[in-house]
């Protein structure tokens, strides 16, 4: 570490708020001494060197992570209290990803990171005095997260935002549709963003991916009883909370599995098709559960069932699979990217068939839409054509081997069923419909339709670009077809 760099000595007065971490005042714990790391920033540089020539060719430089060293003391009045100070701080500092950190010497500004110790701290009595080491892997300085509505065609907007840090900074696009769309773009003065094509003058706009069935699982008004479930017996009962479905009960004793399932028609079969489901499942060592939703055609056969469930009453066990045809023989199984990742599981199922080309997929994601933590696809071919049944009825199950304790939590947060449409040269397809959500995340350089990523819509010349400091003036294209808002924070070297 570059040991070049401005120091700043402080002394805490009481009541001072000199450090906050993860939304904590540390001063209440420790006294700091001395700080290094928030100086000149530094930079590592990347150069070439030719033989027989002095010296070197600069090739590029970049900033490597920043490491803050704080130099403490924490007091006490007792061993015995020094020792529960410290188990205090322990827990405090003890998280899986970087948070906020806070110098009241530098207001409106955070950095990112994670603590550590290098352990070499000193105790004297009931004095203890050390290094604590915040490792900011990200090494620039935020300001406020800012909300701005730049485009809004039926109220105000402020197309102009202001970057008031020293460095770029990257965005968030979020538009809420209003109308039928084939493309969006937002312009920038020296780039753009784009989903979708515009349809020339002979050129029609035609359904692309049309949404048949959006069921946000606020009712259970147009599902019917559920007509059959592999392995296991339907019985017991749904409720919703206005947000999603869950078990009531699970019904009578039975030795094996059992649990509610409703289903519901769709306006037409369908072919070509894509199903998401939003689903919730916790993991449990000692409890069973699984979360299937099933594709059934006219005459209540199974097309396919996609699950996802713990299915060991020793361990967490979570797993998600796979089945085609009436039998629904299975043809995938995941753990995720590696066993265990899809314990406590919020995310999406999603199936799809075009033609006779299946796509399974589960993505694990946090609260927050198109945040994923694990992504797994798979692609399957039917060379025989086996799988071929129209799609007529969607039917979801939640069940438990009553036999062992259920899972607590398990729930169905939504299903969206989509017709896969064909389109001519001369037809452009809408991307977007009214309702969806549609964002640009120029930070993960991704595109999300309604929390799922749909990079394949991306213009071949637009870019995810940032916000240059100072102001910035936004175009969106076409204006009429969604409030636009954009998030971003400032930014400082």
């Amino acid at each position: 570490m570059n040991k070049n760099v401005a120091m700043l000595f402080v002394i805490v007065s009481g009541g001072d708020e000199l450090i906050t971490y993860n939304g904590i005042d540390l001063s209440s714990y420790l006294r700091i001494t001395d700080i290094r790391g928030r100086g000149i920033v530094e930079v590592e540089f990347n150069e070439m060197t030719v033989p027989g020539r002095d010296g070197s060719y600069f090739v590029s430089k970049r900033k490597p992570k920043r490491i803050i060293e704080n130099d403490y003391k924490i007091s006490a009045l007792t061993q015995t209290e020094l020792r529960q100070k410290i188990d205090e701080l322990n827990a405090i500092l003890d998280v899986d990803e970087p948070v906020p950190i806070e110098y009241a010497d530098e207001p409106g500004k955070t950095y990112y990171g994670l603590a550590y110790s290098d352990g070499q701290s000193q105790q004297i009595l009931s004095y203890e005095k050390g290094t604590l080491y915040f490792v900011c892997f990200d090494p620039y300085k935020y300001g406020p997260s800012i909300t701005q509505t730049i485009n809004d065609p039926n109220g105000e907007a402020n197309p102009i935002v202001l970057n008031d840090g020293t460095a770029e900074t990257y965005p968030v696009f979020k538009a809420n549709i209003l109308q039928p769309t084939t493309f969006l773009q937002i312009v920038s003065p020296n780039a753009y963003m784009q989903a979708g094509q515009p349809y020339e003058v002979d050129q029609t706009p035609v359904d692309g991916d049309l949404p048949v069935l959006k069921d946000e699982m606020g009712t259970l008004t147009g599902w019917g009883a559920g007509s059959n479930v592999v392995d296991g017996v339907i019985q017991g009962s749904f409720q919703t909370d206005g947000d999603r479905f869950l078990v009531t009960d699970f019904g009578p004793s039975y030795n094996g599995w059992a649990g509610p399932a409703l289903k519901k028609s769709l306006p037409d079969p369908l072919q070509d098709f894509r199903v998401h489901a939003l689903i919730d499942i916790t993991s449990s060592a000692t409890g069973t559960g699984r979360i299937e939703v099933y594709g059934l055609d006219t005459a209540n056969n199974i097309v396919f069932r996609m699950s996802i469930g713990d299915f060991s009453a020793k361990a967490k066990d979570v797993k998600a699979f796979w089945g085609l045809g009436t039998s629904a023989t299975n043809i995938f199984t995941t753990y995720g990217k590696k066993n265990g990742s899809l314990n406590d599981y919020y995310g999406s199922l999603i199936i799809e068939r075009k033609g006779n080309r299946w796509k399974l997929t589960t993505a694990k994601r946090t609260s927050q839409v198109g945040v994923y933590q694990d992504f797994v696809e798979k692609t399957y071919i039917d060379t025989k054509n086996q799988y071929t049944a129209p799609l007529a009825q969607i039917q979801v199950h939640i069940g438990a081997h009553l036999k062992y304790t259920s899972i607590p939590t398990m729930s169905i947060n939504h299903v969206y069923v989509y017709d896969l449409r064909d389109h001519a040269d001369d037809e452009v397809p809408y991307i977007a419909y009214p309702g969806d959500e549609l964002i640009f995340d120029h930070k993960k350089a991704c595109i999300y339709l309604n929390g799922n990523p749909v990079n394949f819509y991306k213009d071949f010349g637009a870019s995810f670009f940032p916000l240059a400091p100072g102001y910035t003036e936004l175009a969106v294209n076409p204006s009429d077809v969604a409030t636009v808002t954009v998030e971003y924070q400032s930014r400082w070297k």
